[in-house]
């Protein structure tokens, strides 16, 4: 396996690299990044959890200029959540070289703000295709000193209906530019599109091998899906899965049966306000909900490390989509598990997607496995630009709050809110102690989320 000092990485990204204990690379990562370092377009097939996202964005550091205070990289996602997981990496991996500013540009968001953060500049832009066509449109975007653009789940922003925005956007950038397209599948429209944006391409397409996950992909044959779901939860002992429904009604109409009969669920889809995605994926990443129930277009770029198992509720109307779907099990070495309730009338659907999986019938729940919620979130009304550090809080939970550092969970800290996940036994108790305490001398506005 090579390592990554092999490769003519500048100083600072290296040492970033052993600071966060990237010393392998990843087989997409061996084979992309000596051609992205020579400047070379580049179309891969390779799927998420492959180590891609590294791979552009040092791609991208290699090249920006500190000093040079125009927007020299842009990177397109299919949606905010995985904008938002790409622009982490990459501000993780520029962390030693200093001076570097990344914005992300998605929809779901107040424009305004973003229209003022780019008055004031930025080096790399992260962003959903239909922000980042629209702040160009009003001139507040400006690529022309763009040289290098990065289209990361190409596929997926294609069957999202972007193509049109992306072909307008790439009129709004210099050439030549270096451009490199990921995309997990490689169908006809990723073909033609790769040959509109890019100028003679390497194609890397990283092989089967490349750390296959561990994934269990069983069918169950159901008349009553809730009855069902209920029934798959207690026999397969899943603390924590994500649920996937064809249609926004559905997860909705799912998530609402489902708390109504003491299952604790979220649900996340695209009809959304940002502000309550963002909440119901901290609280399903940091235990307070251990069940999501999501559409396609909502379920994309979430990566939770220890998930139990995802759950085709419907039964995906493509095979691109199962993929997607499964591909959200099994990850960071662990074994996972995809089960997939199929009605009467599903069974030539989930046939025609051709996974060579008998479809069995429901075994008899004998499990007396408690579905319970461990943990419940505390949301304080201060964040990473109001100085408020995570240490703070812990050291006020501690110290005001009487818990140990055994007792508190994941925190989540945005620009002006953080999120903090309590055992849910002492959660309401521990609210009541420290709402109108001082932390880093200050009173904050402090609330349960449930």
């Amino acid at each position: 396996m090579s390592s990554f000092t092999s490769l003519p990485l500048h100083a600072p990204l290296q040492t970033a690299l052993k600071r966060l204990n990237f010393n392998t690379m990843t087989p997409i990562q061996a084979q992309s990044l000596p051609v992205i370092l020579k400047g070379s377009d580049v179309v891969a097939q390779a799927s998420t959890g492959s180590g891609k996202t590294l791979a552009f964005a040092l791609g991208i550091l290699q090249n920006v200029n500190p000093r040079y205070f125009a927007a020299q990289a842009l990177v397109l996602c299919p949606t905010r959540e995985l904008a938002e997981q790409v622009a982490k990496v990459i501000r993780s991996c520029a962390s030693e070289i200093g001076n570097i500013k990344l914005l992300t540009l998605c929809g779901g968001v107040p424009m305004k703000a973003q229209r003022h953060s780019l008055t004031h500049g930025a080096h790399i832009i992260v962003g959903t295709p239909g922000r980042v066509l629209k702040l160009l449109s009003m001139d507040d975007l400006d690529l022309k000193s763009c040289s290098m653009s990065v289209l990361d789940e190409a596929d997926q922003m294609v069957d999202m209906g972007f193509i049109d925005d992306i072909e307008a956007i790439f009129a709004f950038l210099p050439s030549p530019k270096q451009t490199l397209l990921f995309s997990a599948t490689y169908p006809e429209s990723i073909r033609e599109l790769s040959s509109k944006l890019t100028n003679n391409p390497v194609f890397i397409k990283t092989q089967i091998s490349e750390k296959a996950p561990a994934i269990t992909e069983i069918a169950y044959i159901v008349n009553d899906k809730t009855a069902a779901l209920n029934s798959v939860l207690r026999h397969h002992s899943i603390t924590n899965a994500i649920i996937f429904c064809n249609t926004k009604v559905v997860a909705a109409e799912l998530c609402e049966t489902l708390n109504y009969a003491g299952i604790h669920a979220l649900t996340l889809h695209g009809d959304m306000e940002q502000f309550d995605r963002n909440e119901a994926i901290i609280q399903f990443r940091n235990g307070s909900a251990p069940f999501l129930v999501a559409t396609d277009v909502a379920g994309r770029g979430i990566d939770i490390a220890e998930l139990d198992a995802i759950i085709n509720y419907d039964v995906p109307q493509q095979l691109d989509r199962y993929i997607h779907r499964i591909g959200r099990t099994g990850r960071a070495g662990m074994d996972g598990t995809a089960i997939t309730l199929v009605s009467s009338h599903q069974i030539e659907s989930f046939k025609a997607l051709d996974r060579n999986i008998e479809i069995q019938d429901l075994p008899s729940s004998r499990s007396n496995h408690d579905v319970s919620t461990l943990m419940q979130t505390i949301c304080i009304d201060a964040g990473k630009k109001d100085k408020l550090r995570a240490g703070d809080i812990v050291g006020a939970l501690i110290h005001e709050g009487g818990l140990t550092k055994e007792q508190i969970g994941k925190i989540d800290q945005q620009d002006h809110l953080s999120y903090v996940a309590i055992e849910r036994s002492i959660a309401a108790s521990v609210h009541q102690k420290i709402q109108k305490r001082p932390i880093k001398g200050k009173v904050f506005r402090i609330w349960l989320l449930d």
